[in-house]
């Protein structure tokens, strides 16, 4: 079960995570990069340095 998190920019409720190298936050919808939106609901998706989530 994946806890409740809140937007690191809004605090509205987190739909995933994202990595990109030495940043990250929990974002929500709003603010979810395009590789974040592109991924169903539990997919995961990394990249070299980077790293999305999707809740």
């Amino acid at each position: 079960m994946v806890k409740k998190t809140k937007c690191e920019y809004c605090e509205k409720d987190a739909i995933g995570y994202q990595g990109f190298g030495c940043c990250s936050a929990y974002v929500c919808l709003d603010h979810a990069d395009n590789l974040v939106l592109a991924l169903k609901p539990g997919e995961k998706l990394a990249s070299g340095e980077c790293y999305f989530e999707r809740y």
